[in-house]
């Protein structure tokens, strides 16, 4: 069967997935509605969106719905059943997707920092110019503001020292 996903969102009360997607050997717009159970504001959304994208009933009608959305889905409905309102819930998912700079990535576990390298690796991607980009330049120059730097004592040391 051949599914191409349109939409994809929740239903907050009961929780559920909801998929827009277009059936192509009917040549017609459809919607199919997952309900989640046995999901509370305590349950690890990827394991839930994994679940859910592998479940014999949705897979073929999610092929086209990326892990990611599936999870921020959840994420959002966990954030819901927390007590928050949408657009708390929304501006928590976004403050997670995003890196602060000023955050010491040494004291993060291993979960935590895999995500943050995840979010860079996205980023990176997202912002990296190929050779087949019509903007593309080789050789970028870019002069940096000269700053008055601080003398270190072992700068005034000479190299023939060593």
């Amino acid at each position: 069967m051949s599914y191409v996903a349109k939409k994809c969102g929740i239903k907050l009360n009961p929780p559920s997935i909801v998929l827009i997607y277009e059936d192509q050997l009917r040549n017609n717009i459809r919607k199919r509605i997952m309900p989640i159970r046995n999901f509370s504001k305590f349950s690890d959304c990827s394991r839930a969106a994994e679940q859910l994208k592998n479940n014999p009933r949705h897979k073929t009608y999610l092929e086209g719905v990326s892990m990611e959305q599936l999870q921020k889905l959840h994420n959002l409905l966990r954030c819901q059943l927390g007590g928050q309102n949408l657009t708390q819930g929304l501006e928590q998912i976004q403050r997670e997707e995003t890196i602060d700079p000023e955050e010491d990535l040494n004291k993060l576990d291993d979960k935590e920092l895999a995500k943050r390298k995840e979010i860079m690796d996205a980023l990176f991607e997202k912002n990296r110019k190929k050779k087949d980009d019509p903007d593309f330049v080789y050789n970028v120059e870019v002069k940096f503001p000269q700053e008055e730097l601080e003398a270190c004592e072992w700068d005034d040391e000479s190299d023939d020292e060593f």
